[in-house]
């Protein structure tokens, strides 16, 4: 299905269950990654879900939550904060632990009970570790109960289409997220940020608590490119997009130091 809608990689991030991919003898249309997802309450009793990404070893669901997190983490392994509304974490939980991303939305949980955006989270993890990466994921089950796929992904800048290429230019924060809108080139110079877009409604850069800069129109008008000064005195920016349905795209955030 997802090789059909365009796709050239997918994780596989089964619950507690580590994939190895390299010891599959099936074939497939597509690239297949490793990855596991962990999830339990911490000492604190807190509920994590947590979305890692690479090939690891030794790693069980007897050995608890944050036991389990520590040995991904040891493991080079890149660890996603998963749909973080939808547990009812805590801003604080969330900067409990060396998460290197967070899920900026989630289409398995929008259909649970509309749970799915993550942007408030990964907007107060910004404020203090402004690298903090956003993710938009399908969390795809397949199921008559969770039906849902192809509705948010990641778009990725590699050099290659090979498990290493992928998870360095993911761990740079060398792509963006999206629920449809495209993005078709991003470009910054010092404080300057030009994007070009597929055909949306609004684009947006976002900055921290209220500041922002946009261009956009309720009146059917559609924009493909806008440009952007970030202020020096900004310590994070990122920017969105926004469709005529409501669909978003986020990029990373962008650095645009003062001259």
């Amino acid at each position: 299905m997802y090789s059909g809608a365009g796709y050239d990689f997918l994780f596989r991030t089964d619950h507690w269950t580590a994939s190895h991919v390299a010891a599959d003898t099936d074939h497939y249309p597509l690239l297949w990654l490793d990855g596991i997802e962990l999830g339990g309450e911490d000492s604190r009793g807190s509920s994590y879900h947590v979305v890692c990404l690479g090939t690891f070893d030794g790693i069980t669901k007897e050995m608890g939550f944050a036991r389990a997190l520590h040995a991904a983490h040891s493991q080079d392994g890149i660890l996603i904060l998963a749909h973080p509304h939808w547990t009812g974490i805590s801003f604080e939980d969330a900067l409990r632990y060396p998460f290197h991303g967070v899920e900026v939305f989630n289409n398995a949980c929008q259909w649970l009970n509309g749970k799915g955006e993550g942007s408030v989270c990964w907007n107060w993890m910004l404020q203090h570790s402004p690298s903090t990466l956003a993710f938009a994921a399908d969390d795809a089950h397949i199921k008559p109960q969770n039906p849902g796929w192809n509705q948010a992904w990641i778009m990725v800048n590699a050099s290659e289409l090979s498990p290493e290429s992928l998870r360095a230019s993911i761990r740079a924060g060398n792509f963006y997220s999206t629920c449809g809108p495209e993005f078709l080139s991003i470009d910054c110079h010092e404080t300057a940020v030009t994007v070009t877009t597929s055909p949306v409604s609004f684009i947006r850069l976002a900055g921290t608590r209220s500041l922002g800069r946009r261009i956009g129109s309720y009146k059917g008008e559609l924009f493909t490119t806008a440009s952007f000064i970030v202020p020096p005195e900004w310590t994070y920016a990122y920017v969105e997009l926004e469709d005529a349905r409501g669909r978003r795209a986020w990029t990373n955030t962008l650095f645009a130091p003062a001259p």
